[in-house]
């Protein structure tokens, strides 16, 4: 059976970057049966709609966790791939996703390969993105796919069976960018099946720094959202304090000679005031709403 696939889109405030992944969609070998496109201000799509009518265009509140359940409330289709608004997808994207979900029907989440990620830097180019795709080589098994912890946000595609039959959402106790929402979620869903990395699913996240969470809200996240999700039975523990120490670690050493694209001091400030916060029994990934 042919699985339809629907592309999910959260955006805000990058409308030229939206612009140029919706552009790169029209490359794909298999074209999806919807786009979706969920924004918060008319201003987040520019000319976007009356240029592109075979796109759904949704408004939510902003917040990504928000803003991808809208998405997954409206879609009606057999699978989401939900793509960051900076995800260039490699053409045969679509078509590999859909034969190795057709292949695996205990496959619920499926992430696809990043061969350049521009959010472990100062950001890749559109141009650049264009070119490290056109340049990559495939590996010899398109379709080839092995277990994974989790679904990477930037490119994660759900079977919607069993979102709609056990209600799976995304958590909205986690605002704004959401650290760690994909981790949650593709966990929860984990429970009913299967997460797959696919080799030949490829793509560029340019990891554009516009409309980014402020340092001190980020690094508050990093601390307060892992134990969050550990505490809720999600992201277990023996990742949930690594990673926290690790994230208070770097941001201290590398807050004394801080890459251009990066407030270091000002996550490390916020990794401070959520364990603070967790002293004194007050932390929640919602109080950065008060930052």
């Amino acid at each position: 059976m042919t699985l339809s696939i629907a592309i999910g889109i959260a955006t805000r405030g990058r409308p030229a970057i939206l612009a140029e992944t919706i552009a790169e969609l029209s490359r794909q070998t298999r074209a999806p049966e919807a786009i979706l496109v969920c924004h918060v201000d008319e201003e987040d799509v520019g000319d976007l709609p009356a240029r592109r009518p075979d796109i759904r265009f949704l408004k939510a509140e902003a917040g990504l966790p928000k803003q991808r359940n809208a998405i997954l409330e409206a879609a009606r289709e057999d699978v989401v791939l939900f793509l960051d608004d900076d995800f260039l997808a490699a053409p045969s994207y679509l078509e590999v996703l859909g034969r190795v979900l057709e292949a695996r029907p205990d496959c619920v989440v499926a992430t696809g390969t990043v061969i350049a990620d521009g959010a472990k830097g100062p950001g890749i180019s559109v141009e650049e993105g264009r070119a490290i795709l056109a340049a990559d080589i495939p590996p010899p098994d398109l379709l080839a796919a092995a277990p994974h912890f989790n679904g990477y946000g930037c490119n994660m595609a759900f079977r919607m069976a069993p979102v709609r039959a056990h209600r799976i959402r995304v958590d909205e106790a986690l605002p704004l960018y959401a650290w760690y929402e994909d981790i949650d979620v593709t966990r929860r869903l984990a429970a009913y099946g299967t997460i797959l990395r696919l080799a030949g699913a490829r793509g560029v996240h340019l990891g554009a720094k516009a409309a980014r969470t402020p340092g001190l809200r980020l690094g508050y996240s990093q601390v307060a959202n892992p134990i969050y999700l550990a505490r809720k039975g999600s992201f277990p523990w023996s990742h949930a304090i690594p990673s926290a120490a690790r994230h208070c670690a770097i941001n201290l050493v590398r807050s004394i000679a801080p890459e251009p694209h990066v407030d270091r001091w000002g996550r490390f400030r916020g990794n401070m005031l959520a364990l603070w916060d967790l002293l004194r029994g007050r932390a929640h990934p919602g109080r950065i709403l008060s930052l």
